[in-house]
């Protein structure tokens, strides 16, 4: 459709003139939330006209209190009774309409325990989660919250709590500094498929390490680019990161990337989190190779962390689930394997397991 609505303003629309006149009627006491937030492009605010093949549409997740689940049905059915054929010329599909409870959603969502949501989450269990997942949960709006509960879940992950944010900073220094040098050396023995197969990985984690300084979730790689362009840093980093990506010579490639890793180092020291980095570029020892020395960076934000089990993970180097795989499968393991077994986060067993070993 030419004339596209965004869907988070669709959303809003169809709470304000549908979800909240047919719930206030029949049944006038209910307190609940209305919000959209979860999966879904426009969660996120990149849908386009294309996003309306499928999934999209006029929708909101309905958030009741646990004392009021045996309402669900009577909820569901006062949507439902005559729905009309569209709304702003968009099908309705009210039966795509999702009545829950902030912790059993959010719980799910994350792959933890509902009560922990509230009780508090540890260091760890946030290493656990996607950023994309927590994009999805602590973005979109909500439209209504008589419960406040979906407010506070909302609020709650909005950003990594300080210790996971050095953690996840230093993690992705240090995969920079592990293969800073190995972009060059391929292409100095003529392989430049294999330099620039280094550099995409590298051009990625630059990017990540800039959405973690900016204090921004990075979404997953089909919004990665988007969601990049909207940093403060992109019109100074993009020049450097296109260079480095489209060049077929590995010369001109390292020289892209050491502007872009003294951009990144001085990022860094501007946070004031550790003390003030040098942000010239050096060779690698006697190889005629630029790098940055992405392991000191890492180095000063461990030495920062005060959680003790972090530390000991920081150790093994290679941070969060975004860090151990891209895979979009592997990503959400905890709530497809939660939904499969009804066991709660395999991963954080795996990290509380390296942790111990420290120990030994």
């Amino acid at each position: 459709m030419s004339d596209h609505i965004p869907g988070i303003q669709l959303s809003r629309l169809f709470h304000e003139h549908y979800v909240a006149p047919r719930l206030s009627a029949a049944m006038q006491t209910l307190l609940y939330a209305s919000a959209l937030v979860g999966p879904g492009s426009e969660v996120l605010g990149f849908d386009t006209s294309m996003s309306c093949d499928h999934d999209w549409g006029p929708r909101v997740l309905i958030f009741i209190r646990e004392s009021d689940i045996s309402q669900k049905e009577a909820i569901l059915a006062a949507l439902q009774y005559e729905v009309p054929a569209s709304f702003y010329n968009y099908p309705i599909e009210i039966n795509q309409t999702v009545v829950t409870t902030v912790p059993s959603y959010y719980g799910s969502r994350l792959g933890v325990s509902p009560t922990k949501l509230f009780e508090g989450l540890d260091p760890v269990d946030w290493l656990t989660f996607s950023s994309q997942t927590l994009a999805e949960l602590s973005g979109g709006a909500i439209y209504r919250d008589d419960i406040v509960e979906l407010t506070t879940a909302h609020e709650s992950l909005r950003y990594y709590p300080k210790d996971v944010w050095l953690f996840l900073m230093a993690s992705v220094w240090n995969r920079i500094g592990q293969e800073e040098h190995l972009m060059p050396r391929a292409g100095f023995v003529g392989d430049e498929l294999g330099s620039s197969l280094v550099a995409s990985r590298l051009v990625r984690d630059v990017m990540s390490l800039c959405f973690l300084i900016e204090r921004r979730y990075a979404p997953y790689p089909k919004w990665f680019g988007t969601a990049f362009r909207q940093l403060t840093c992109s019109s100074e980093m993009l020049p450097h990161l296109q260079k480095a990506q489209n060049t077929s010579e590995w010369r001109v490639r390292e020289q892209a990337f050491a502007k872009a890793y003294q951009i990144v180092a001085q990022m860094h020291n501007e946070l004031q989190l550790t003390e003030p980095l040098d942000t010239t570029v050096k060779l690698f020892y006697d190889r005629p190779f630029s790098v940055i020395g992405g392991g000191r960076f890492a180095e000063a934000l461990v030495s920062e962390i005060e959680d003790p089990m972090l530390r000991k993970l920081a150790a093994f180097g290679f941070g969060g689930i975004d860090q151990i795989s891209d895979n979009t499968d592997f990503r959400a393991i905890s709530e497809r394997f939660q939904a499969a077994t009804g066991e709660i986060n395999p991963l954080r067993a795996f990290f509380d397991r390296l942790g111990n070993e420290r120990d030994q």
